[in-house]
C-alpha cells in the first residue's frame, strides 16, 4: 500500500485518481503528524511526501520516519512545487527519500518511478525474509552441531567409562572410536584384535548381520597382547538408531574367562556328584529291598507270638476265668492290646509296601469304590450310614492301593461319624484344569478332583498337618480305635500317583478330603511298551 501526504485535498485527489487507475492500492494523509500516526498501525511499501507542509514539513516527517526501525527502510518519494534548487534536493536525499520530484507531476512518470520503487521495496523485503530464514537456519544448524558435539563428547564419554572392550563402528561397520581396554588386544584404533582361528568365521559373520541391520551376540577367543593367551568373550554389536535409521554401531567384548572355567570345574563336579548320586540310588535300592524283606519276615515273625497271646488269653478266660469278673476284664483288655499290636504290625506292612514300584495302568474308580463298599458293607449297614455317589473318571495307576485310599477315607467317615447321628457321606469327582486345589473345572482337563465329605465329628484344620504324618491321631484311643497310620498310608499313595490330598474341617459338622490326581500318569507309556 501506498500513503500520499500533502495539505492540500486537491493534490490529494490528483495523485490518488492516477495511482489508483494502475491498480495500487493508496491511503492519503493531509499533514505529517497524521501521516507518522498512520505508519504506526500499517504496513506502507511507499510514501510519497509533500515538502512543504504546514506544521512539520515533508523533511522533518522523512528524518522522524527513518528514525524508527519500523518505518526507516520505506521508500519516501519527495514531491514539491518550490523548492528545485539543489540543497532542497540534498537534504531531500539526507533525510532519507529515494528521489525527488518537482511539480506539476507528469503521471506517466510518477507511474514509471512508483513501480520501480515498489519492486525495489519488495525485492527489498523478500531479501530482508530470505536474510532471516538464512539468519535462522544458521542458528538451528549451530545448535545442532553444539548438540551433535556434545552427545558425541557424551558417546566417547560412555564408551571410555565401560569397564570392558568395547568400540563404535560406522554405519557401514568401520571403526569409529574405541576405549582404552581395546589397546589390550590390538595395537591399532582401526585394527580388530587377533581372533582364534578356531572362532574366525564366527567373527566373520557379524558383517553380514550388521548388512541386515540386525543385532550379533556371539562367544568368541581374543588373544591378550600382553600374555599371548586366548580369552573367552561374548562379543555383541547393537545398532544405534535416529529417526529409524542407523546412524553407527556399538560393540563389546565381555571378558566371560571366570565363568567359563566356572563352569567346567562345575561340570565336573556335576558330573562326580551325578555318578555319586547314582551310586547312592543304587545302594539305597538295595537297602530299601532289604527293608522289605526284613519288614516281611518281622511282621511275620512279630505276628505269630500276637496270635498266640491272642489264643492263650482266649482259652485261659474261657477255661479258668468265667467266674471270675476282675480277671474277664484284665484279659478283655490283654485281648484288646493284642488286637490293636495285630493291626499296627499289619499297618506298618502295608506302609513299608508302598515304597515298591509298581507300574500303571487304567483303572476305573466307579469298580474301585463299589469293591470298597462292598466290603464295608458290615459297618455301612450298622452304622445305617446313607452312601451318594456321582460318577468317578477312569484314571491311570495301581488299582489295589487307589482302592486302600478309598477304603481308608470311607472307613474314617465311618468311625468318626457323631453320636445318635446317622453317617451321610458324598462322594463326588470333576475334571480340573490344573493341579491346583482351586483350578477350575474344565472338561478336557489333565486332572480330577475327588472329593469324601462326611458329617461326622470334624477336627480343628489347625491341625491339618498332623492327620497326615503316621503315628499321629486327634482323638481318645479309647473312644475311637486305630493305629494313626491309615492318612499317613493315603498321603504316601497319592504322591506316588503325582496327586495331591488336603482336608477341610470344622469341630462337630464333619470333614471333607480331597484328592486330585492325573487322568494319565508319566509311567503309562512304560506298561504299553512293556505289554508289546
Amino acid at each position: 500500500m501506498i500513503l500520499i501526504v500533502d495539505d492540500i485535498p486537491a493534490n490529494l485527489v490528483a495523485l490518488r485518481k492516477v495511482l489508483e487507475l494502475h491498480g495500487l492500492a493508496v491511503e492519503s494523509a493531509e499533514s505529517g503528524e497524521e501521516a507518522l500516526l498512520k505508519t504506526l498501525k500499517y504496513d506502507y511499501s511507499l510514501i510519497i511526501l509533500d515538502v512543504q507542509m504546514p506544521g512539520m514539513d515533508g523533511f522533518e516527517v522523512a528524518e522522524s520516519l527513518a528514525g524508527s526501525s519500523r518505518t526507516r527502510d520505506i521508500p519516501i518519494l519527495f514531491l514539491s512545487a518550490v523548492s528545485k534548487e539543489k540543497r532542497f534536493i540534498s537534504r531531500g536525499y539526507e533525510s532519507g527519500g529515494v528521489d525527488y520530484i518537482t511539480k506539476p507531476v507528469d503521471p506517466d512518470l510518477l507511474i514509471l518511478k512508483v513501480k520501480t520503487f515498489l519492486k525495489l521495496f519488495n525485492q527489498q523485503q523478500e531479501l530482508k525474509d530470505i536474510r532471516d530464514k538464512l539468519s535462522t537456519e544458521i542458528e538451528i544448524r549451530k545448535k545442532a552441531q553444539e548438540e551433535l558435539a556434545y552427545q558425541i563428547e557424551e558417546f566417547r564419554s560412555v564408551i571410555s567409562s565401560l569397564p570392558e572392550v568395547a568400540f563404535a563402528l560406522t554405519e557401514d561397520g568401520s571403526i569409529e572410536l574405541v576405549n582404552d581396554y581395546w589397546y589390550e588386544y590390538s595395537k591399532s584404533a582401526s585394527e580388530f584384535p587377533e581372533i582364534h582361528p578356531d572362532d574366525s568365521s564366527i567373527f566373520d559373520s557379524w558383517k553380514e548381520r550388521i548388512h541386515h541391520g540386525e543385532v550379533f551376540e556371539a562367544e568368541i577367543r581374543m588373544r591378550n597382547l600382553r600374555t599371548g593367551k586366548f580369552t573367552f568373550f561374548i562379543m555383541k554389536v547393537v545398532p544405534v538408531k535416529n529417526n529409524n535409521t542407523i546412524s553407527r554401531w556399538v560393540g563389546t567384548f565381555t571378558n566371560i574367562q571366570r565363568q567359563k572355567l566356572a563352569n567346567e570345574l562345575l561340570e565336573v563336579e556335576v558330573g562326580k556328584r551325578t555318578r555319586e548320586l547314582i551310586d547312592k540310588n543304587e545302594e539305597l535300592e538295595f537297602r530299601n529291598h532289604e527293608l522289605q524283606q526284613f519288614a516281611w519276615v518281622v511282621s511275620h515273625d512279630l505276628k505269630e507270638p500276637v496270635r498266640k497271646i491272642e489264643i492263650f488269653t482266649k482259652m485261659i478266660q474261657e477255661q479258668y476265668l468265667p467266674d471270675d469278673s476282675k480277671a474277664q476284664h484284665y484279659s478283655e483288655r490283654t485281648l484288646s492290646a493284642a488286637q490293636r499290636m495285630s493291626k499296627l504290625i499289619s499297618d506298618l506292612l502295608e506302609y513299608s509296601r508302598l515304597s515298591a514300584d509298581a507300574l500303571h495302568q487304567k483303572v476305573d474308580l466307579d469298580e474301585v469304590v463299589s469293591e470298597v463298599l462292598d466290603d464295608l458293607d458290615f459297618q455301612i449297614n450298622e452304622k445305617q450310614a446313607t452312601i451318594h455317589l456321582s460318577p468317578l473318571p477312569k484314571v491311570d495307576g495301581i488299582s489295589s492301593q487307589l482302592r486302600q485310599v478309598f477304603q481308608n477315607l470311607v472307613s474314617n467317615a465311618l468311625k468318626f461319624s457323631r453320636k445318635g447321628v446317622d453317617p451321610v457321606i458324598t462322594i463326588s469327582a470333576e475334571r480340573i484344569l490344573n493341579k491346583d486345589f482351586d483350578s477350575p473345572a474344565s472338561e478336557t482337563g489333565d486332572y480330577c478332583k475327588i472329593t469324601f465329605s462326611d458329617n461326622g465329628i470334624g477336627f480343628n484344620e489347625k491341625y491339618l498337618d498332623r492327620i497326615f504324618i503316621i503315628f499321629q491321631s486327634l482323638n481318645d484311643k479309647k473312644s475311637f480305635d486305630g493305629t494313626g497310620i491309615g492318612l499317613a498310608i493315603a498321603k504316601k499313595i497319592i504322591e506316588k500317583h503325582s496327586g495331591l490330598i488336603t482336608a477341610r474341617s470344622t469341630e462337630g459338622e464333619g470333614s471333607t478330603f480331597i484328592i486330585i490326581l492325573p487322568i494319565h500318569s508319566s509311567n503309562i507309556s512304560q506298561l504299553y511298551e512293556h505289554e508289546i
